[in-house]
């Protein structure tokens, strides 16, 4: 028999809901590039109020864009992470049930930071020529915070309840554990920007790397992987 059918054969059977997970992750990647190539030219956390006026009357449609573009991603975390947690309770373990809340948990708060980020995206796109530009610093600083740190950190819960259950379980590649683990370990630390805004450049970090390793994990669980010893007893 030929190796490729044997090792078929011993194949561990493919977690249920992998296929939507798969689906689910690719659509949210799509969409994260997607705005962040409309949103390129977004003003930087230190551009004067005055300045961010002038960009948002240049530039109101593609914050519109950006904002619907974040809004579609970030509804779709919240069924990405919903499969996502009973993968995890599906595995054997005592705290399974405590590290799919922390997957579901941090997608459901990293939606609602996404979704935060694009109604006040959204909000400073509508303001007037006449509006002051302190109130045009604010709304971009609100909308930093919400979809930067906000989002970060609830990552690195979603993040770390998953390669936590996943460790030494068979769930995900090892190397796509640890991998996990230095996404949320980075968005975790992110919350140092508060402090010292040096450490916002965890940001794009975890967002990005963060996207990457959902894709990574979801591709990870609809490929065939070997079956635990003793399977076949």
């Amino acid at each position: 028999m030929p190796t490729s059918v044997r090792a078929e054969m011993h194949a561990a059977p493919r977690p249920r809901g992998a296929v939507a997970l798969l689906t689910a992750s690719l659509a949210y990647a799509t969409l994260t590039v997607a705005y962040v190539v409309t949103n390129r030219t977004t003003p930087q956390p230190d551009t004067p109020g005055g300045d961010v006026l002038r960009h948002v009357r240049d530039h109101g449609t593609a914050i519109d864009l950006g904002a619907f573009l974040l809004l579609v991603a970030a509804v779709l975390l919240v069924p990405l992470a919903a499969v996502l947690a009973r993968l995890v309770r599906q595995r054997p373990g005592q705290d399974r049930g405590a590290a799919a809340a922390t997957v579901l948990g941090g997608g459901l708060l990293a939606c609602g930071a996404l979704v935060s980020s694009a109604a006040l995206s959204w909000t400073l796109g509508r303001l007037p020529e006449q509006a002051p530009a302190d109130l045009a610093r604010a709304l971009a600083d609100l909308s930093f915070l919400a979809g930067g740190l906000g989002y970060a950190v609830s990552f690195a819960l979603l993040a770390a309840g998953a390669c936590l259950a996943a460790r030494g379980s068979g769930l995900l590649p090892r190397a796509c554990v640890t991998t996990g683990l230095v996404i949320a370990a980075a968005g975790l630390t992110a919350t140092l920007s508060l402090l010292v805004f040096d450490f916002s450049y965890l940001l794009p970090v975890v967002r990005f790397g963060g996207t990457a390793w959902l894709v990574w994990a979801a591709v990870a669980l609809v490929r065939p992987r070997p079956a635990a010893p003793g399977a076949d007893a």
